[in-house]
């Protein structure tokens, strides 16, 4: 649903996926969607979003669509029978996702938000290395994501719900909450720039369980993009967690470091992979309902601390 620049992330993965065939896009301009459909062979151009819903033969959507369109675009795929793989963030507000869900389970539907890196060989293995206590108690967690957008980027629209925290942050957020669950308090500040956007934002979170996690992203900063986890005994270093290119996992110790390799895997390959499996009745979804809502409260949390100047708690 658009031609989204992403689309080019995801229809790689996905046309190197099994159990998936891509079928159609669909854009405003007629004209545009048929360029598109063309440029990437695919079969058939919609030049309206309610004709893509209005399809037959597609049983599936993913939506690029900024942020501010995600929630809209989704209960109306899914009120049409689709299936929707949404990309992240899906909301900044929990009781639109909530509201999402609640007509997925009404129509019989899998809904998923679009976050890749978790379905990858390195999150995985970083996950079972906390598990296994490869650093002792975890009690810290840092991350980073950032880099530098050009003027007029749709993501420095404060009304199509842009930002450095909806873009970028929200990994660092889901990332420390994959290491510690759920935040019960945090802390927040951030630059506006743009068209009235968090273009830098930092925050801290604290966990029920004694962890501390700290991170910041950015739209104006240098690209950065890194993952720590800090426990008693030892430090999980990631220095590309998001994109997962080159996946390698340090395990730092006083004895020396070890480095973790993990299969080089498209992220998107194997998000659609489970999504299309999932419909189909032969796998769980990875992601589910909570938690996209235990991401958008914890985003919720963190932008009224940022406007507020003061903790909140969840």
């Amino acid at each position: 649903m658009s031609t989204a620049r992403i689309n080019r992330l995801f229809l790689a993965g996905a046309r190197a996926a099994d159990g998936v065939e891509i079928v159609a896009v669909a854009s405003r301009n007629p004209e545009q969607a048929a360029r598109y459909a063309s440029e990437q062979g695919i079969e058939r151009a919609h030049g309206s979003y309610d004709a893509l819903l209005a399809d037959p033969d597609v049983a599936a959507v993913y939506i690029p669509l900024p942020n501010s369109l995600h929630i809209e675009w989704t209960v109306r795929a899914l009120e049409a029978g689709k299936h929707v793989l949404c990309e992240k963030p899906l909301s900044r507000h929990a009781d639109e996702v909530e509201r999402a869900f609640d007509v997925a389970e009404r129509e019989g539907r899998l809904l998923m938000e679009a976050f890749m890196y978790r379905h990858n060989p390195q999150t995985r293995r970083l996950s079972q290395l906390v598990t296994e206590g490869a650093v002792g108690t975890v009690r810290m967690i840092r991350a980073a994501f950032s880099f530098n957008v050009r003027p007029g980027d749709i993501r420095l629209r404060r009304a199509l719900d842009g930002g450095a925290l909806m873009d970028v942050g929200c990994y660092c957020v889901s990332g420390a909450r994959l290491i510690a669950g759920e935040p019960a308090r945090v802390t927040a500040d951030q630059l506006v720039g743009g068209e009235g956007v968090d273009i830098a934002f930092t925050a801290t979170m604290r966990f029920g369980d004694g962890v501390l996690a700290h991170f910041d992203g950015g739209l104006v900063l240098a690209e950065r993009d890194e993952l720590e986890v800090v426990g008693e005994n030892g430090v999980l270093f990631l220095d590309d967690p998001w994109h997962c290119r080159t996946p390698l996992i340090e395990l730092r110790r006083e004895d020396g470091v070890q480095q973790i390799r993990t299969p080089v895997v498209d992220s998107y390959r194997l998000e659609a992979e489970n999504f299309s499996a999932s419909i189909r009745g032969e796998a769980q979804p990875l992601l589910g309902r909570a938690d996209a809502v235990g991401q958008a409260r914890a985003i919720e949390a963190l932008y009224a601390a940022a406007e507020s100047g003061r903790a909140v708690t969840l």
